[in-house]
């Protein structure tokens, strides 16, 4: 099975028929692909199929609305495989400009015909073609849209109209269509060097030596972007030696808000994979005591498995829900808290986020980041610090949780990033930090330090 689309069309198949996550069902059409050919799928190949598969997942709402326009009957009544193989063929003519169009349309054509559909491979011809002769004419866009701004860039950018209905609120049509333009990009690649095993200068030479090139990324001192496909991450020198962790950016940010030092507490709430809990060990020259808890002890072994590659020993780890670990009471230095959270953020990442996400879920996180916050307030010792963290941009998740929670605690208040801090760059006047992707290129995160006052 050594061909992209067919691979991209059995894996969109699990998205939509058993809603498996768009990443675990590629991997696994992958990896069939890999066993059972003679040799290995070719990069372009791999490229083209991963391409297709987040693309069309990220894309649906608009794909759909082509097919509404273009078909006597809508989308939503299309046999459930036919839409997927129109929506392999309108994304390849639509947002691929490196294919041709004849060729986006004869290999749909043909998939049509391999997978059970030959009666209407006429359809999807004509379909397709419709599409061109629309584009073609007068060079204008075969989707029509809507008047209004909400729907006009949830249509055109295919996000659900409540998100777009948020961003505009807080942004403004035009900077609200600048965000959605990022999310629609594909993700890229950070790197975290250990400073206790090399040096990013290192790095970037070792990188470049193998043809690989890198780019390092302001105010992180630790960050080096991957500029271009590097292949197999662990064939990538330095990866087994421990030199480096895949980190994006603004997870980066998150640690240089915590300023622990050599020999002290520190406990990650939420640790799992464990980039957050290994970047602390590294800052703390890898002595004191941190404890990385998750809730699912499956969770845990990722965090072993990135402390073992990194050589670190001050790593402990406990299975468990964090509001439940009165052990920890006033034991601290240091607590972080990466929340649970809807990931707003990071939506270019989880292509299918924004069709998982709903306001409810929203609200039903708010509740648990505000529990969370609550209990693991009491693990820090007086003079201590917490630091609250969510890849997302919804404010529900983010400042009202804050506010809530000081509104409650006269004992705790804003700690703000020093000048010399990576983070101080990003903070706003309240404090706080927010990471707007379309303004920073970096995935969307909100982070803030909570101080907790000496006793008198």
């Amino acid at each position: 099975m050594s061909n992209p689309r067919q691979i991209a069309f059995l894996a969109l198949r699990d998205v939509h028929r058993r809603g498996v996550f768009a990443d675990i069902a590629l991997d696994k059409w992958l990896q069939k692909a890999k066993q059972q050919e003679e040799s290995a799928l070719i990069p372009s190949d791999r490229r083209l199929a991963t391409e297709l598969v987040y693309g069309c997942v990220r894309r649906m709402r608009t794909l759909d609305a082509i097919i509404d326009q273009l078909a006597k009957k809508k989308s939503a009544n299309q046999p459930d495989d036919l839409r997927i193989i129109l929506h392999l063929g309108l994304y390849q003519l639509r947002y691929l400009s490196t294919i041709p169009a004849s060729a986006a349309v004869n290999t749909t054509v043909e998939l049509t015909k391999d997978n059970k559909f030959k009666g209407l491979a006429g359809f999807v011809n004509g379909l397709l073609r419709q599409y061109i002769r629309l584009a073609e004419s007068e060079n204008t866009d075969p989707l029509v849209l809507p008047d209004d701004e909400i729907s006009r860039l949830g249509l055109l950018h295919s996000f659900p109209d409540w998100i777009v209905a948020n961003w505009c609120d807080r942004l403004g049509v035009a900077e609200t269509e600048k965000l959605c333009t990022w999310f629609n990009q594909s993700p890229t690649l950070d790197l975290r060097i250990n400073p206790l095993k090399t040096t990013l200068e290192e790095v970037e030479t070792a990188f470049q030596s193998a043809g690989v090139q890198v780019a390092r990324l302001p105010h992180l001192p630790q960050a080096l972007r991957l500029c271009s496909g590097a292949g197999a991450i662990e064939n990538l020198p330095g990866y087994q030696a421990g030199w480096w962790t895949i980190q994006d950016s603004s997870a980066q940010l998150v640690g240089s808000l915590l300023e622990a030092k050599p020999g002290q507490v520190a406990i990650d709430a939420c640790a799992a994979p464990g980039g957050k809990t290994t970047h602390l060990a590294e800052m703390m020259g890898d002595t004191g005591t941190i404890w990385a808890c998750d809730k699912a002890p499956s969770r845990l072994k990722k965090v072993k498995e990135n402390a073992d590659r990194l050589q670190l020993q001050s790593i402990q780890t406990l299975s468990g829900d964090s509001r439940n670990f009165t052990q920890f009471h006033q034991t601290a230095d240091w607590v972080l808290l990466d929340a649970p959270c809807s990931g707003l953020g990071t939506l270019h990442r989880r292509a299918d986020a924004r069709w998982r996400q709903t306001p409810e879920n929203i609200q039903e996180l708010s509740q648990l980041q505000g529990e969370l916050l609550a209990e693991t307030a009491n693990w820090v010792k007086p003079g201590g610090h917490l630091v609250y963290a969510t890849c997302t941009i919804h404010p529900k998740e983010n400042e009202e949780v804050i506010l809530g929670f000081l509104a409650s605690h006269a004992d705790w208040e804003i700690d703000p990033p020093t000048t010399d801090s990576p983070a101080a760059h990003f903070a706003q006047p309240e404090g706080w930090i927010t990471v707007w992707p379309h303004h920073h290129d970096m995935d969307g995160f909100f982070m803030v330090r909570l101080r907790k006052q000496q006793t008198e």
